[in-house]
């Protein structure tokens, strides 16, 4: 099995904390625990995200790499703290910026899923 470039845990899964109970254009995630935050942020590689809401609902979510659009944050639908129901989206990232043992993602537009 290839060794993980996410992190020292046992899974490909990083968190990432998001400043508000969804996603829109302008948002702003924090992933932690990504073995070379420096590298990811200059150039990202697929990685599945556990995004942790302001809410403190948990969405599961994946980073694709390499398509047309770039990078793509895919999330399934999820329900936020208040019961309100968010459904699938894809998100293009717009950019990737390295912010000490952290990397933060600003969401773009839609993208296709």
């Amino acid at each position: 099995m290839p060794e993980s470039r996410a992190g020292s845990g046992e899974a490909d899964t990083c968190p990432a904390v998001c400043g508000h109970t969804h996603l829109f254009p302008g948002a702003r995630c924090r992933v932690q625990g990504l073995s070379d935050p420096r590298a990811f942020a200059a150039d990202p590689w697929p990685v599945e995200l556990d995004l942790r809401f302001s809410d403190g609902v948990v969405a599961d979510a994946r980073l694709r790499t390499g398509g047309s659009e770039g990078a793509v944050l895919v999330v399934p639908p999820y329900t936020t703290g208040a019961g309100t129901l968010i459904d699938a989206r894809a998100w293009t990232v717009r950019e990737f910026a390295g912010a000490g043992d952290e990397v933060e993602l600003i969401i773009g537009r839609h993208a296709s899923a």
